[in-house]
């Protein structure tokens, strides 16, 4: 059953987010990669880094991955780190495990999926571009009764208070 489908940002989009978040310039839209599993049994789906990121011990940066998801509703996209980097650099996320809602799609940044990093380790770190570094899994979620009107999505990080 088909629940989800990945794409990319636009060039726009990927550019605006990639120079407001690592001050890079240059052209790196065509590297972006559409997350793939990688064996049949694989719950989650590997994110490419479409640049190279130095961290040292401690640094945090946040990586604009070039891909926005369509979730139908009653399901959510969690981000992990990929295993190989928590084991050898302690990577985790900044907001240890990353939520994409269904309605993050149409956000005005175009639902533009940035991951935020932070190597937790005692030694430098590279993710170089092209590399898998993180993972989404899609899960199925239930509601509880609710009182009042929800609000609509507008921005991204912190953006329903």
């Amino acid at each position: 059953m088909k629940i989800a489908d990945f794409e990319k940002v636009s060039r726009e989009q990927f550019a605006e987010d990639l120079a407001a978040l690592c001050a890079l310039e240059g052209d790196f839209y065509d590297d972006i990669k559409i997350p793939v599993r990688a064996t049949q049994g694989s719950a989650g789906y590997d994110f490419c880094s479409p640049i190279e990121v130095k961290l040292e011990p401690g640094e945090s940066a946040k990586i604009p991955t070039g891909i926005r998801c369509r979730i139908d509703e009653g399901y959510v996209l969690e981000i992990y780190p990929r295993s190989s980097f928590g084991f050898k650099y302690q990577l985790c996320l900044l907001n240890t495990t990353g939520i994409i809602d269904s309605d993050y799609y149409n956000a005005d940044n175009e639902g533009h999926i940035i991951v935020g990093v932070v190597n937790r380790s005692d030694k430098a770190m590279v993710i170089k571009a092209g590399e898998r570094f993180v993972q989404g899994v899609f899960l199925k979620y239930y509601l509880a009764e609710e009182e009042g009107n929800l609000s609509k999505r507008h921005g991204g990080f912190g953006s329903t208070d």
